[in-house]
């Protein structure tokens, strides 16, 4: 993976170090990310807030129980999150990338004892079931960074419309680039509109072709996962 994310930067006229392959491990089990330690792979994203607890502390039992001197893991949070989840998450990843209202964001302020990376999600296909930020309320909200002690926004983020075809999400990659683009030209306090957190498995090349410095790559690393249990 992070062989054809460089090829995919080199292609696109950028460094090939420019994009980050971020492992997506939502419920695959702790020994995972452990192996994945071992074959070089530093950055994990969770989409669950009680799961990158749990999960967290169990890959550092693994790894204190293992050979001296394995570099810990640096978490991603890449999931929706709830304002009342924020004390799992705010001060504990490197980057949290679902940022996307006013309340969610204080919340994290409120909860994070230091300095807390974040991205904003904007849902630029305007999709009603989706999580994110509407692009028009984007200027809003990064306006309010300026108005907190412990975040900072270090880009976007989005989740294109469901498809297989990496042809139909990449109009919304370059949409997600233009907007960070036009918003990167106003200064703002506790704003720096590096990152673009955009592209999975699937459809990471065509992500990287538009811009994405962050991929989340999940089944293409550690394969199907498990089938969800039935709700009762």
């Amino acid at each position: 993976m992070r062989e054809r994310a460089a090829s995919a930067a080199a292609a696109a006229g950028r460094s090939d170090d420019s994009v980050l392959v971020i492992a997506v491990s939502k419920k695959m089990p702790p020994s995972d990310v452990v192996a994945a330690l071992a074959a070089g792979q530093r950055d994990f994203g969770e989409n669950y807030a009680q799961e990158l607890r749990d999960k967290r502390a169990a890959v550092d039992a693994l790894l204190a129980a293992g050979p001296a001197g394995a570099p810990p893991p640096a978490w991603h949070f890449i999931g929706p999150l709830q304002t009342n989840k924020a004390k799992y998450v705010a001060g504990k990843v490197a980057l949290l990338h679902s940022v996307d209202s006013v309340e969610l964001l204080d919340e994290i302020d409120r909860r994070a004892a230091g300095p807390q990376d974040c991205l904003v999600q904007v849902n630029v296909a305007g999709e009603r079931h989706k999580h994110g930020l509407a692009p028009e309320a984007l200027g809003a909200l990064l306006d309010r960074f300026g108005a907190l002690a412990r975040v900072r926004c270090l880009g976007l983020m989005l989740i294109p419309p469901l498809s297989e075809d990496p042809a139909a999400t990449r109009p919304c990659f370059a949409a997600l680039r233009r907007l960070r683009d036009a918003e990167a030209a106003r200064d703002r306090a506790n704003v720096d509109l590096r990152h673009l957190s955009m592209g999975m498995s699937h459809d990471f090349e065509a992500a990287i072709a538009e811009g994405a410095t962050l991929v989340r790559v999940g089944t293409a690393i550690f394969g199907q996962r498990p089938p969800q249990p039935r709700s009762l």
